[in-house]
């Protein structure tokens, strides 16, 4: 397949499928990217064949994905409170995770870090709940309307306390890497559960906070869809004011509920996903993060149409 050029592609999508690290980047390889994502599922283990390919130059590395390489402990997962831990000894812990992660993406040549910041955390898993009431009622429905209520409720109640301790953590994330001469970005990552942070106004919130620092919003695209269709923002009015600070993105498409598919191929729609254009244009890393059941000639088919469309708005 042709080259990608300077196009990147996550590991997300072929981790599954591998144990051994070189084997995963030579099938994304295979696909025409020259560079990739190490998302936080790669090992330690994985790197020890990944580190020869880096250094004989047969692949480049775009990012790392915070927690970087892959942490067992789920208070440091993907879905935890990690920068916004109120706990000092575990926000100190994420802290240094973080720290961790930015300097493997410097050691490997990336220029960003992709930052979950955290979340208001719920009893139960209402984001669940939401999805189960949205695909069999609607969201227009009683039932969604009562249990979107219950989760504003408790997120505008304490979302403010954990967005500003995200704000510390950065903050001191940021100081560290300038003392250490750690020279990448961080970019906090629109996420794919309401109760999660940040909305586009707390991203707005927490870059203005931390003016002048390498800190911008990392604008996964098919997150962003997904909290628009669920009514928690609106994911292209609302980049007013954001598009210069925008680190990368995940370009990826939502069908229904349902992320990680090719853009266009799969959904079938040419048009939907062009509002998102604008978004992936100005990102300096831009990055496929696609799930295990899109094929390789969708995902080529889907690179085609998307550079078809960046090309007639005049820009690659």
């Amino acid at each position: 397949m042709e080259d990608k050029g300077m196009f990147s592609f996550s590991t997300c999508w072929n981790i599954k499928r591998h144990s051994i690290g070189s084997e995963m980047l030579r099938e994304i390889r295979d696909l025409g990217f020259q560079r990739v994502e190490l998302n936080y599922n790669v090992t330690k283990e994985m790197l020890e064949t990944i580190e020869p390919m880096l250094e004989r130059g047969e692949m480049g590395i775009s990012s790392v994905h915070n927690t970087f390489p892959h942490v067992q402990d789920s208070d440091y997962g993907t879905d935890s409170v990690l920068l916004g831990f109120e706990d000092e000894e575990k926000r100190q812990r994420a802290i240094e995770l973080l720290i961790g992660s930015a300097k493997y993406a410097q050691r490997y040549g990336g220029e960003a870090v992709v930052v979950h910041p955290g979340e208001v955390p719920f009893p139960n898993d209402i984001s669940k709940e939401l999805e189960q009431i949205y695909n069999g009622e609607g969201r227009d429905s009683n039932a969604y309307r009562s249990k979107w209520a219950e989760l504003m409720e408790r997120r505008e109640a304490y979302s403010a306390g954990y967005v500003q301790k995200i704000i510390e953590s950065l903050d001191e994330v940021c100081n560290r890497a300038v003392s250490e001469g750690i020279n990448v970005r961080f970019g906090i990552e629109t996420r794919s559960k309401p109760q999660q942070i940040p909305t586009l106004a707390e991203a707005k919130m927490i870059i203005k906070a931390l003016k002048g620092a390498p800190v911008g919003i990392w604008y996964d695209t098919g997150h962003a869809i997904m909290m628009d269709r669920l009514g928690l923002y609106d994911s292209v009015g609302e980049m007013e004011g954001l598009m210069d600070d925008i680190v990368g993105v995940h370009i990826h498409e939502t069908i229904g509920l349902s992320d990680h598919w090719c853009p266009y191929v799969n959904s079938g729609n040419m048009k939907f996903y062009d509002a998102y254009l604008p978004m992936i244009e100005r990102a300096r890393v831009k990055v496929y993060e696609l799930k295990a059941a899109c094929q390789p000639e969708e995902i080529d088919e889907s690179h085609q149409l998307l550079m078809a469309k960046l090309a007639r708005r005049g820009q690659v």
